[in-house]
Formats: C-alpha cells, structure tokens, sequence
C-alpha cells in the first residue's frame, strides 16, 4: 500500500469523544465512506489479500460491518451473511456473548447461514479489544465454517484485538491502525 493512499485513508478518519459513553473515543470512518475515492480505494484494498482465494462468504458484523461487507463479497464473488445484535434475525439463530470495551452484548447468526466447510472471512470496519470478533468466530465455528481470515478497516493498537486474533492463530489484515 503506497504512503500516499494510507494518508488519504488516514485524513477520512475523525474521533469523536465521549461517544457513545464518557471516555470512549470514538472512530468514525464514515467521511471515507463520503468521499468517492476513499471509498473506492478502501474497497480495492480490502479485496487485495484474498485475490485468488476461494471465498465462499463474506460475514459481516453488525453494523458498520454491513456498510462494506457486501462490496467485499461481491468483489470475491462470494455471498455475504449479516451477523447481527440479538434479537434482529427473523430465522431460527445460534448466540454468542462478547465483552466490549463499555459493556457486555451479543451477536446471532442464521443456523442455515452457511454451508459446512464453507470458506468465511469475517469483516468489520473496526477490531477494538476483539470480543466482538471471537464472537463472530464461534458463531462461524459452530455452522462448520472455515476461517479463512479477519478483515478490518482499522484496528485501535493500544487495546491489542489483532493480538487476541493471531493469539489464536487467525489471520487479520486490517488497513489503518489509531
């Protein structure tokens, strides 16, 4: 990735503080989403790592996951399942409680999202402390899944989700790290 595309990458990225609760400091990435091309750039270079990998889903986490998720899919030719907050799937769904760096959530996945053996990367704008993504990994775990990889927009350094990940053996390739 050349310098001068991780500087257009990092100027679309803003903080906001105290959100959604005191202390947070916020990634809003939606200004890249805004822009033409950071957004265009942000999908080739999501799509890089996986060229000429057979890619069967694409699994996005809710919700700013579903924003590029999609396109990565459609990309690598592979369909996209939602993995989504408890309660939002209409089928009958597997859970998995995760921790976040402000409290305690969960996440649902369609029983019938996905075939046995099937090749998955798990995609999301953001990894923070990583519950969120293990969680994803469970849920993909427990329908037969293969993990092939993790897909980050950013990753936030100083709370080491990436560690947790590749801790476990997963491999992640994100774009920015604040």
């Amino acid at each position: 990735m050349k310098n001068e595309q991780l500087k257009k990458l990092y100027s679309k990225i803003r903080t906001i503080p105290d959100f959604p609760m005191p202390g947070i400091q916020f990634k809003d990435f939606t200004p890249l989403l805004a822009d033409p091309e950071t957004l265009s750039m942000t999908s080739e270079l999501l799509k890089k790592p996986y060229d000429g990998l057979k890619i069967d889903i694409v699994a996005g986490l809710e919700s700013r996951g579903f924003l590029l998720g999609p396109r990565l899919a459609q990309d690598l030719n592979a369909g996209f399942i939602p993995v989504r907050k408890s309660g939002k799937l209409p089928a009958e769904t597997f859970a998995e409680e995760y921790e976040l760096e402000y409290g305690v959530d969960s996440l649902e996945v369609h029983k019938d999202a996905l075939s046995k053996g099937a090749n998955v990367i798990i995609h999301d704008d953001l990894i923070a402390t990583g519950g969120t993504a293990m969680a994803c990994a469970r849920l993909i775990e427990k329908l037969g899944g293969n993990i092939i990889a993790f897909s980050f927009i950013m990753h936030i350094d100083s709370l080491k989700g990436l560690e947790l990940l590749e801790g476990k053996s997963y491999t992640c390739h994100t774009l920015l790290s604040v």
